[in-house]
This record gives structure tokens, C-alpha cells and sequence, in this order.
């Protein structure tokens, strides 16, 4: 593990192995960071978020119900709590004035007091859908959630291909704005650093900007191969970072112009991300490696590029030595000889 850098990373990612992965973009380095020090399928990573006093903890929801405590700053776990109740896995994380708020896949959101009890779980808003045309209950398929900065509405998008923008003031409890994108399932979402749109990426790798006040797509943007899991964009720049079942870490730029910024495949398949927020992460001068210390893929590229040099050294054979012996080979020969 690499603990003295661990301070340095711009992304933070869950994988499907139960592996937090810390990914450094100056560097094209990522590290791996597990509590057992093996990798889990039963640990798997489903939510993170960060925790109280900055970008200095992170919190760490895994397939086994259990929340991690993870200090970002020296790359170490520190502890961990049991949070059951519902069915499925975390499909959210949240700490407030000293609580843990988290919800599963079955729709059950909880609030932990620091006592390990459970506060209230009863709703405190309930949000509908109108009717349609057969005054039938429309099915309800939320996917992900954000609250709009300034107010109290916020915007969910859906396993319909649906973004719906809710007013809890006003009394209807139904969306004041509904647009829909693609053909394909919503997956995942996340606001713009202007906060008047929001990016949606779905399960076939498509990526989309919704200006969530008219309802219109604004831009599309290419580049994944798989279900989109996590969308995070950074809170002052015009970055996005998204990861799926591809593999792949990408963080595009959102703004004209438009396009790639960086790509770090991570071997394993992508849950969720965690994006610093910090204003000067591109600037961040390197620290000094310590020097009896070699990350270990270097090490073990390094004695595959020596192996294959020794035998290659063993099967081509010198090629002055070559030359020379056919020189001598010539001086030999008579002038008008056919044989050697």
C-alpha cells in the first residue's frame, strides 16, 4: 500500500473486489487499499462519501452491510459498524452533525446516532407521480438523487430514462419538471459545477447534459464501453469524472472544448467514485519517492523486460562476430571458385 501518498489522490473508487482504489492523475498511479488485505467479492464497495472535517476521512459502504471508516490521509482503515435493515446492498452514504445516514436498494433510509442506535426511520416526504391516462399508479424506478444548491428542490433520474425535478413546497408532491433522455435505464447522476443542469449517464456507456430548467440536452459525451456506475463532477472545475463496467476511470472536460482529459484502466469492474474537491489538485508538486522503496508492478516489469533481454542476448548471436567470419569466409576463395 502506498500510505504516504495516499494524501495526494484526485479520485477515490469502489470496486466489485471489496478494493478502494486511490488513483493519482499527475502520476497515472493508482494504489490499492482493502481492510483484510485481500480482496473480498463479499466486500464489495457500493457507496462513498466523505466524512466529517473535510476530504480527510472517507466512508466506506460495503456489500456486507458494514460502513468503513477510512483515514485518506495516511491510507489506513480505521474502523467499521454494522448497518442492517432493508434488502440489497448501500446505494447511499451521508454523514451529518454527527450521524450516518444510509439507504439500500429496497428504498429503507436510516439515520445512526454515534450510540450505534437507530433513530427514526419514518419518511418525511413523500413524493408521487401523477396518474396516467387510465388513472393507474405509474411505477416509480429512482435511481439516484441530488438536491439542487440554494433551495429545496432536488432532481432524481430513473430506470425509465427519466429526469423529474421535485418542489417539496409545493402541495401536489409531483414533479414540476419532467424530460427524458436515450432509450436505456438511467444508472447514475450528478450535478454541474453551475448547478442548473445535471450529467446522466445510463447502462450502455452513454453519457448526456440536461438543463434540468427547460428540460433540453445540452451535449452528449462518448468515450465509455459499458454501464455507467459513478458520476461526480468537481465543485469549481469543469471536470467530470465517471467509471462503469468497463474498467476504466475517465475524467472528461465538460466545457468548451469538450473532450478527454484523462483515462486509467483499474483491472476491475467500477462501483462508485469519490472526487477531491480541491481547487489547486492539478498543481500539487510530486513527493519524493523513498528510495529503498519500489512499487511492486514496477518491480515486476523490470525483471520480465531482464528476463526477456537474457534470452534474447542467448538466442541472437553477436553480429560483429558474424561479419568477421564471413570476411574470412571470402578471403578464402579463389578467384573463379564456385564451391566454398
Amino acid at each position: 500500500m502506498a500510505t504516504a501518498s495516499a494524501r495526494w489522490n484526485h479520485v477515490w473508487v469502489g470496486t466489485e473486489t471489496g478494493i478502494l482504489k486511490g488513483v493519482n492523475l499527475q502520476r497515472k498511479h493508482a494504489a490499492n487499499f482493502t481492510p483484510s488485505g485481500q480482496p473480498r467479492r463479499e466486500e464489495a464497495v457500493n457507496a462513498l462519501c466523505w466524512g466529517t472535517g473535510g476530504e480527510t476521512q472517507i466512508l466506506v459502504g460495503c456489500a456486507d452491510r458494514t460502513v468503513r471508516y477510512f483515514n485518506a490521509e495516511e491510507g489506513t482503515f480505521l474502523s467499521q459498524r454494522y448497518c442492517p435493515g432493508g434488502e440489497g446492498t448501500f446505494r447511499g452514504l451521508a454523514q451529518a452533525d454527527g450521524t450516518l445516514i444510509t439507504c439500500v436498494d429496497s428504498g429503507i433510509l436510516r439515520v445512526w446516532c454515534e450510540n450505534d442506535k437507530e433513530a427514526s426511520s419514518d419518511p418525511l416526504l413523500e413524493l408521487k407521480v401523477r396518474n396516467d391516462w387510465l388513472d393507474l399508479r405509474v411505477p416509480i424506478w429512482d435511481q439516484d438523487t441530488q438536491f439542487l444548491p440554494g433551495s429545496q428542490k432536488l432532481v432524481t433520474c430513473t430506470g425509465y430514462h427519466q429526469v423529474r425535478v421535485y418542489d417539496p413546497v409545493s402541495p401536489q408532491r409531483r414533479p414540476v419538471l419532467e424530460a427524458t433522455y436515450g432509450e436505456y435505464p438511467l444508472t447514475a447522476m450528478t450535478l454541474t459545477p453551475e448547478g442548473n443542469s445535471v450529467i446522466v449517464g445510463n447502462t450502455h456507456g452513454q453519457l448526456a447534459e440536461i438543463d434540468f430548467r427547460q428540460g433540453r440536452l445540452l451535449g452528449c459525451l462518448k468515450g465509455l464501453a459499458g454501464s455507467v456506475r459513478g458520476l461526480q463532477c468537481h465543485p469549481s472545475k469543469p471536470l467530470l469524472a465517471s467509471c462503469g463496467l468497463d474498467r476504466v476511470l475517465r475524467i472528461h472536460r465538460i466545457r468548451n472544448p469538450r473532450g478527454l482529459e484523462h483515462k486509467v484502466y483499474l483491472k476491475s469492474q467500477l462501483n462508485c467514485l469519490l472526487l477531491s474537491g480541491r481547487d489547486n489538485w492539478e498543481d500539487e508538486p510530486q513527493e519524493p519517492q523513498e528510495p529503498n522503496q519500489v512499487p511492486s508492478e514496477d518491480t515486476e516489469t523490470d525483471e520480465l523486460w531482464a528476463s526477456l533481454e537474457a534470452a534474447a542476448k542467448r538466442k541472437l548471436p553477436d553480429l560483429d562476430q558474424t561479419q568477421g567470419a564471413l570476411q574470412r569466409r571470402k578471403k578464402k576463395k579463389r578467384p573463379g571458385s564456385t564451391s566454398p
